[in-house]
């Protein structure tokens, strides 16, 4: 009980920092509904809940439960499956699933609101390969394609990434995506001589076409290390944590590596940064969890 009171207290205070405030109309004078567990405003007389218009709204988990899912998802290095989450947590594998898919949303969400700048990396990648007697190459149905871009420090480390899927390496694709990822002042952009990419210059950024041609050089140029290493270890990260992954979802997975590799370097913060954002992001119910989510 008093674990379950002081994890209630902590979204508390994520969610209202400074005291509690009406949705409706902002005013903090209230009372608490204790058999109910509601909070009405004084002076509109709304009544709202703790989880009512965040990730958590209509869970019947305890809040307990959520935090440990939270610490489980930012801690683990690989990530971790919705079967040993369910197993850890002691919950259905469906109420499992539903939990860590609302917080790859939330941190989807998060890393999408802050764009890369200065020195960006970017490659065309795939998830998924060739079936027998399928289309071969770039083509094949099996394979999903997402862009990768990592942005690198003035020593060319890699600082923050970002893996988004789309639908087609087409110019207008990527112009599309440079507008939502890459930050409003001109980010210098190098990549290989994907006819694709010319996009990037379109959406008003300095883009450098480098033809790699095929074959192990084409992996192997300095220029790209970052982004090719990014790729390999999101790639065995979501191998080697999930059997199996259900294409229409793969931005999310995405998502969570990300998530995790852009904060590295705090991972004692990152329960509590994934915590209050989660007391920020709209409700997702189960019918919106299991359409396609949408590309980058």
């Amino acid at each position: 009980m008093i674990l379950a009171a002081k994890c209630r207290d902590q979204f508390f205070q994520w969610r209202w920092p400074t005291g509690f405030e009406c949705p409706m109309c902002k005013s903090k004078e209230h009372c608490v509904l204790k058999t109910r567990e509601l909070y009405q405003c004084n002076h509109c007389h709304h009544q709202t809940s703790l989880t009512t218009g965040t990730i958590m709204e209509s869970t019947k988990l305890p809040f307990r439960t959520w935090f440990l899912a939270i610490f489980l998802m930012t801690q683990t290095k690989n990530g971790i499956s919705a079967l040993e989450l369910s197993r850890q947590l002691g919950i259905s594998y469906n109420a499992s699933w539903r939990l860590k898919h609302k917080l790859m949303q939330v941190m989807k969400e998060r890393d999408d609101s802050h764009p890369l700048t200065g020195d960006v990396q970017i490659d065309d990648a795939y998830w998924g390969g060739e079936k027998h007697g399928d289309k071969r190459g770039r083509g094949s149905e099996n394979k999903h394609p997402f862009v990768a871009a990592v942005q690198t420090n003035d020593d060319g480390h890699p600082q923050y990434m970002r893996l988004s899927m789309v639908t087609s390496f087409r110019k207008k694709e990527l112009e599309l995506w440079a507008q939502k990822h890459l930050s409003g002042s001109p980010c210098c952009v190098v990549s290989d001589g994907l006819g694709a990419f010319k996009g990037i210059a379109d959406a008003g950024h300095q883009h450098t076409a480098i033809v790699t041609g095929g074959g192990h050089e084409s992996v192997t140029n300095e220029l790209f290390t970052w982004v090719n290493t990014m790729i390999g270890n999101a790639k065995n990260s979501l191998k080697g944590s999930y059997h199996s992954i259900n294409p229409k979802h793969l931005p999310r997975y995405l998502a969570e590596f990300c998530y995790r590799f852009n904060r590295r370097y705090d991972m004692k913060a990152m329960l509590s940064r994934l915590g209050y954002m989660a007391a920020r992001t709209c409700p997702m119910p189960e019918r919106l969890l299991k359409i396609a989510e949408a590309q980058w």
